[in-house]
């Protein structure tokens, strides 16, 4: 299965995994990132041996997106981005989902206990 095809037709596994991750670490960081005419909160997860990084972006109007990024075989950094569904945005516990929303609003990255859901 090529990446594409992974992330298109299996968005769901990979939200769960990046939130598994996510909240298994010690804390982690919900950051605050723009281009030239969006401007997002994202968490990611970064497996450096394979040169890959999840992120889940909350956009503005409660847009959520999978980015899936890896290296090719030229080296070029290559972003994949596939909206997600209710289903998928489902995945995403409502405490996480609200703290990526005050990253959004305030525009200042905040960084996160592990085990703050269980609070």
């Amino acid at each position: 299965m090529t990446y594409e095809e992974l992330v298109k037709n299996h968005p769901g596994s990979l939200v769960e995994k990046i939130v598994t991750d996510v909240l298994s670490q010690d804390s982690f960081d919900v950051l605050f990132e723009d281009d030239d005419d969006e401007q997002w909160a994202v968490i990611k997860v970064n497996i450096y041996e394979e040169d890959k990084e999840m992120a889940i972006r909350l956009l503005s109007d409660s847009r959520w997106v999978l980015q899936f990024g890896y290296y090719d075989d030229e080296d070029e950094f290559i972003e994949l981005l596939q909206p997600l569904a209710q289903l998928e945005i489902d995945l995403i516990p409502k405490g996480l989902q609200k703290v990526m929303l005050k990253v959004l609003v305030s525009e200042k990255g905040l960084r996160v206990p592990g085990n703050f859901l269980s609070r």
